[in-house]
């Protein structure tokens, strides 16, 4: 259990407030897919998604996008992946 919370402790850290919340592996990951995807104004979607959705969705998406280095929006390419991925799994 030591690995969690030193990751906890280094996104607390990120984060910049100390007070935060995050307690939780998903919140963990949900971040650090914002910050993959450069997109923290828009973290607790990415936090409520890695908790709802099966972690190898989300890992697909991200793979996808990370295959385009000059995505004008990483974002929206996440999304659309995403969404498509989603469908198709029946989720």
């Amino acid at each position: 259990m030591q690995g969690l919370s030193d990751d906890l402790k280094k996104i607390k850290d990120k984060i910049g407030n100390p007070d935060k919340n995050v307690s939780r592996e998903f919140q963990i990951y949900g971040y650090e897919l914002a910050e993959k995807l450069d997109d923290l104004a828009h973290k607790s979607l990415y936090i409520r998604l890695a908790k709802v959705t099966p972690r190898g969705i989300l890992e697909k998406a991200l793979s996808f996008v990370l295959d385009y280095p000059n995505a004008q929006s990483k974002a929206k390419l996440f999304m659309y992946k995403y969404k498509q991925l989603k469908n198709e799994s029946g989720n």
